[in-house]
């Protein structure tokens, strides 16, 4: 007799079409914008959750670049942040990874040092 392991009634059910939104919108910005679209035809707060996510991600992304671009042209101080922001962009590497493997798992866990104020930022999307 085939040993079949019954599911886990504690254990939540997870809508794939969530996940999939979740996973998507890790992918770029063009994903983001895609997943925010399929989030507005089937609402769930898993999706929710990981689109505030990573669109903070993202305007953190874009805030250090455009910080740099401003500083680079300074001469030796620019290159200096040149490789401080080598360190930063390695850590939203790192944190997105975290937040790209809550996706996939279909956890709504807050990504270290920001996820717990992307949801208030973003609360509007909801």
């Amino acid at each position: 007799m085939e040993n079949m392991a019954s599911p886990n009634p504690s254990s939540p059910v997870i809508d794939d079409n969530a996940k999939t939104i979740a996973i998507i919108s890790y992918l770029s910005l063009i994903g983001w914008i895609i997943a925010l679209v399929m989030y507005q035809n089937k609402k769930s707060s898993l999706a929710a959750f990981h689109l505030r996510q990573t669109i903070t991600l993202y305007a953190v992304s874009m805030g250090f670049w455009v910080i740099e671009m401003v500083i680079l042209g300074t001469g030796f101080l620019g290159a200096l942040i040149a490789g401080l922001a080598a360190i930063l962009y390695l850590g939203l590497f790192i944190l997105w990874i975290i937040g790209f493997i809550a996706a996939i798992n279909g956890q709504e866990k807050p990504i270290p040092l920001i996820g717990d104020k992307a949801q208030v930022w973003f609360k509007g999307i909801a």
